[in-house]
């Protein structure tokens, strides 16, 4: 724990791991209700998670923070707390001790987060986290360097699922790996007259389909079948595997119907399911799914088990293909095939939209988040070299983005059904799909996809080419704006552009523009020994007058160079500056 909570939590009385039986029977005397199914159904205070009062805190305590801490660690002295440990992933090496202290009038949370990871084995835990919901104040705060997690005025069981998820994925970070916000799973059909495993992992924010997308059948026949494994983060190893993390799964369950999630909606009417927040008639204990007077992120603790198509393993012993799912609605493609490099880029653009489990005020509305990670802990900068990496040393792995959203806009556009997007995953599995190269994106985008119209989805439909040619450079400039607070933009896109001597000056000049418009100053002796090494000029008597413009390109692209190193030095210093 982190020095403070370690030296001061001294709760009235901890009760000590007690059984799921007595846990749920403390749930029920708390308000719980068993519905038509038979299963458990809650209602929390709190119905998303409060990403904006999280806060990551590293190295020591000050000031309000501090103060805050106390206050809690004083509050708690007269509570009683339920202790619950559980272990974090299923492989020896990467086994997690995971413990939760939560005040005892809230023992659903236990309950349910409980049911998410492994019985315990013993030993020390790895990491803590420790629930006050009844505090006045909503606040999260994240030690990773001591595995601690404080969660105060929330009673939310997403907060306490994702304070350990965050952990592992700053563990396995510095232990050489990434922890990853993606779903996994095995597609096995015939390929080339043989049948063979494909291992899927599946990137997306809560809510835009990954979960509906790892958790379906495909409507394969035997002997061709899926396997699921995971649904919200996994570890993506040096090799190319994966290693599973959880035992449950925790669906949204909004609009959730047999016909078209029938794997899920038969887990999620499972006795053994637990449902939050979702739509319970009082009298006969009837679900709606359909309705949203709670809110439209009601959720399912669903136990793995319960979802056809699993097996007793959660790992993947290779990755095969990586999708990253958007939403958009626009002129993005349902499907494109990426190059390595396109796909770090994709890693670090994140495109998205927000869901009603992040911020249910900004729902629907276009946002960026690297990885499609919202869990990130340290530089995003480093998880997307990291991940750069990964993909080098497996070539093997390809990368796609599948848009879950419509083409042509809102108004007129045509939708791209589940149906859509699970064709499209088979058909990748298959090697089905016909490819052509986009000349302006420089990645691929389908021309014929099995059983998918695809027709329906022709840009010139909805737009005249003009319109089109002004949102693909106004979607460029802003994936290029966004690169550019993150990372160096040089490393994502002149890699891909060098090879194209007709643009290199092009794409190279906004590069030192932004360098030089951000403060970035290379020292004078060094760029007039630079300008005479290269002939631009002949003395260095009086004023240097040049232009850029009139520089070639292998010249613009050693000087860009030089601002890097510059803008490098800056950001070191910053950061000297910050730990003194």
């Amino acid at each position: 724990m982190h020095n403070i909570i370690a030296t001061e939590f001294e709760p009235k009385r901890i009760i000590d791991n007690p059984s799921e039986d007595k846990l749920r029977e403390w749930a029920m005397e708390k308000g719980g209700a068993i519905t038509e199914f038979g299963n458990l159904s809650v209602v929390t205070q709190v119905r998303n998670r409060i990403a904006k009062f999280t806060e990551v805190v590293m190295g020591e305590l000050e000031g309000e923070d501090s103060r805050l801490i106390h206050k809690v660690m004083d509050h708690l002295r007269d509570k009683e707390m339920i202790m619950l440990d559980r272990v974090m992933c299923h492989t020896p090496g990467f086994k997690r001790n995971c413990r939760v202290y939560v005040t005892a009038d809230y023992p659903r949370i236990p309950l349910m987060w409980g049911n998410t990871l492994f019985p315990p084995e013993g030993g020390k835990p790895d990491f803590v986290t420790i629930t006050v919901p009844e505090w006045p104040v909503k606040k999260t705060m994240v030690f990773p360097d001591s595995g601690m997690t404080l969660i105060l005025g929330s009673d939310y069981k997403g907060e306490n699922k994702k304070a350990m998820l965050r952990q592992v994925m700053y563990w396995a970070k510095n232990e050489g790996n990434l922890g990853l916000h993606a779903a996994s799973k095995i597609v096995r059909v015939f390929r080339d007259g043989k049948l063979r495993d494909f291992g899927f992992l599946l990137f997306g924010l809560s809510g835009t389909g990954k979960t509906a997308l790892s958790c379906h059948s495909h409507w394969l026949r035997p002997p061709e079948r899926v396997v699921i494994r995971q649904d919200d983060v996994v570890i993506l190893r040096a090799d190319g595997s994966a290693i599973g993390t959880e035992e449950s799964f925790y669906l949204k369950t909004e609009n959730l119907e047999p016909s078209a999630q029938p794997l899920l909606y038969a887990a999620a009417i499972s006795p053994r399911a637990i449902l939050e927040n979702v739509w319970v008639e009082p009298e006969t204990g009837k679900v709606d799914f359909f309705d949203s007077t709670l809110t439209s992120n009601g959720r399912g603790m669903v136990k793995r088990g319960d979802i056809a198509f699993t097996d007793s393993d959660i790992d993947l012993e290779k990755v095969d293909f990586m999708i990253f799912i958007t939403r958009r609605n626009d002129i993005m493609p349902p499907v494109v095939r990426l190059g390595p490099e396109w796909a770090a880029a994709a890693f670090m653009l994140g495109e998205s939209i927000e869901t009603s489990a992040g911020d249910p005020t900004q729902a629907g509305k276009s946002l960026r988040v690297v990885g499609t990670n919202p869990f990130i802990v340290g530089e995003e900068e480093e998880e997307g070299k990291i991940f750069l990496s990964l993909l080098r040393n497996n070539p093997g792995i390809q990368c796609f983005i599948i848009n879950t959203g419509m083409v042509g806009g809102t108004d007129r556009g045509q939708k791209i059904t589940h149906r859509d997007s699970l064709k499209m995953l088979e058909m990748i599995a298959r090697d089905k799909i016909v490819w052509k190269k986009d000349e302006y994106w420089g990645y691929e985008v389908p021309v014929e996809i099995p059983e998918v119209d695809l027709s329906r989805f022709d840009l010139q439909a909805y737009y005249p080419e003009e319109q089109i040619k002004e949102l693909s450079e106004a979607l460029k400039k802003e994936r290029l704006e966004w690169l550019c607070q993150l990372y160096d933009c040089y490393a994502w896109e002149i890699d891909t552009e060098r090879k194209k001597e007709k643009n290199r000056k092009k794409e190279i000049l906004p590069y030192i523009s932004k360098h030089i418009e951000n403060g970035i100053e290379v020292d004078v002796e060094i760029l007039v020994d630079f300008f005479l090494k290269h002939k631009v000029v002949e003395d260095t008597e009086g004023e240097l007058d040049i232009f850029l413009e009139d520089l070639s390109a292998d010249v613009l692209e050693e000087l860009l160079q030089l601002y890097i190193r510059e803008n490098d030095k800056k950001k070191s210093k910053k950061l000297v500056g910050q730990r003194m």
